[in-house]
């Protein structure tokens, strides 16, 4: 046996393990998220807002530049978003001014300093973004003509963002709107924030443990007991397991619970199938060993009723093991049916002509009530396979009045097929396991006299190929009623040379 090279092998981690890490990675992959934003992203996308807010305010009010309501706009928006506000013309002339901040940047600058924002506006196509006192030295976002180099010097005051933007009315008179917004510094801010994201990761770790802990009690470790009672399945045996609130472990927790009861009952099933294979081949086996025995070592004991003895018990043998291949290959899905035209009435009949034969000696009698001969679309062998194995079930159990009738019915194009014995009956709870192999409702097996006890699962399997439906009614103490469904279809022409009267 070859060894494993280290560190090839897998170790597999529990439940427990695996949320714990989880919460835990979880935890720390939001804090620093969280951290990431607050001290590296925060002014960037501070600055960003305040960019939209003064580009949207610039884009409400040069509209209206030159309304006679242009105060009161110029007011109110000021004052809603904290800005600084001026509007001149071409000539320096102050139109309308609105001041909120103190230090303003705008209100503060002389004549040459608005000149060469006008200028640089009329450059840059009537609209100019600058970045003033920032202590990114790279403003080459904010200024891209030849004035703004000079603009810089001459502006002084808080760190804040001019926009300036030009429009003229229908004759060419010009008027600038200038709007300033202080950038507030967030230096302070983000320090603060450090100190309570601090407080905030260890709080959120212990959290995630606490978490963790709690649905590993509620959710891994119902998981951890079914695994654990899963293993005794073998055995079939299985212990529910409690507690759980998850509905998708209460339903794993009932599906182990029929699993193990539907093993016991496989496991059941199969200790009787031997045994009751074993007795049917075992009683043919000594009987024809027993009067081959005797009539060679009696003389006189070749008789024809000994030897038709050994020719009927090995007929059963037979029977048995074609009825048990025939079981086998219908449950493995092996058989294919082949679906031909032909008369279900005159297939029974049929049927019963050939039991009555066997059966009238024996004081049987089967009957037949159909008002109409029935066509169907099926496999004829299969189909006289489900009628054979139904009547011999039918003679079986008939009782004392030796008395089987079957009834043919046509209603809503399908004809059902009913056989009717006399017998004891079966119980309603029963009814269900009539079909399963060599079932005995006595659990006490008896050699049958007529068949080989695999009948009735032999029957369920075909009809299950033809798609057909299928089932037994019962009263105890008052027979059993055994019936199957199949289409009919319209008669087809027949072949043997008779023709219609004209």
């Amino acid at each position: 046996m070859k060894d494993k090279k280290p560190g090839k092998e897998k170790t597999s981690r529990s439940i427990n393990s695996w949320l714990m890490r989880a919460f835990i990675l979880f935890t720390l992959l939001m804090l620093g998220s969280l951290w990431l934003l607050e001290t590296v992203f925060l002014q960037p996308i501070y600055k960003s807002i305040k960019i939209s807010q003064i580009q949207g305010t610039a884009a409400s009010i040069s509209s209206h530049l030159f309304s006679d309501d242009l105060d009161s706009r110029l007011e109110s928006a000021v004052s809603e978003q904290q800005l600084c506000a001026m509007v001149i013309d071409s000539s320096g002339r102050v139109i309308s001014s609105a001041d909120t901040l103190p230090g303003c940047s705008i209100h503060r600058m002389g004549s040459l300093g608005l000149f060469m924002l006008y200028a640089c506006a009329s450059e840059s196509g009537g609209s100019f973004l600058l970045e003033v006192g920032s202590k990114d030295q790279d403003n080459s976002r904010f200024h891209d003509t030849p004035f703004s180099s000079r603009v810089i010097p001459i502006i002084f005051g808080k760190e804040s963002i001019i926009n300036v933007t030009i429009k003229s009315d229908d004759s060419g008179y010009e008027r600038i709107l200038l709007l300033n917004s202080v950038v507030s510094p967030v230096d302070t801010t983000v320090q603060t924030i450090r100190y309570l994201l601090i407080g905030v990761t260890v709080v959120m770790l212990l959290v995630g443990v606490l978490i963790s802990l709690f649905l590993s009690r509620r959710i891994a470790h119902p998981i951890v007991e079914i695994n654990h009672s899963s293993k005794g399945l073998v055995q079939g045996e299985y212990t529910p397991c409690s507690g759980s609130v998850c509905r998708e472990i209460q339903e794993l927790n009932e599906t182990l619970v029929q699993v193990s009861h539907d093993l016991n009952q496989v496991e059941q099933l199969r200790r009787d199938l031997l045994a009751n294979i074993s007795h049917d081949l075992r009683t043919p086996l000594t009987l024809i060993s027993g009067y081959a025995e005797v009539m060679r070592d009696l003389p006189g004991e070749n008789t024809p009723e000994n030897v038709q003895i050994i020719i009927d018990e090995a007929n059963h043998l037979t029977e048995l093991v074609n009825d048990l291949l025939d079981l086998s290959k219908l449950q493995a899905g092996v058989v294919t049916i082949q679906r031909e035209p032909f008369c279900l009435t005159e297939l029974i009949r049929e049927t019963l002509a050939r039991y009555n034969k066997m059966m009238e000696s024996k004081g049987f009698k089967l009957t037949l009530e159909a008002d109409q001969s029935v066509w169907v679309e099926a496999d004829r062998t299969r189909i006289s396979q489900v009628v054979y194995n139904l009547i011999n079930n039918a003679i079986h159990y008939t009782g004392k009045t030796l008395d089987v009738h079957l009834r043919q019915t046509v209603a809503d194009g399908s004809v059902r097929i009913d056989v009717i014995d006399c017998g004891e009956g079966i119980p309603a709870d029963k009814l269900a396991l009539v079909w399963d192999r060599y079932y005995k409702l006595d659990k006490v097996h008896k050699r049958s006299a007529v068949g080989t006890g695999l009948g009735l699962s032999i029957v369920r399997s075909v009809l299950e190929l033809h798609h057909a439906e299928y089932g037994v009614e019962s009263e105890v103490g008052k027979g059993s009623d055994f019936w199957f469904k199949l289409p009919v279809i319209s008669t087809p022409l027949k072949e043997s040379g008779e023709t219609n009267a004209p």
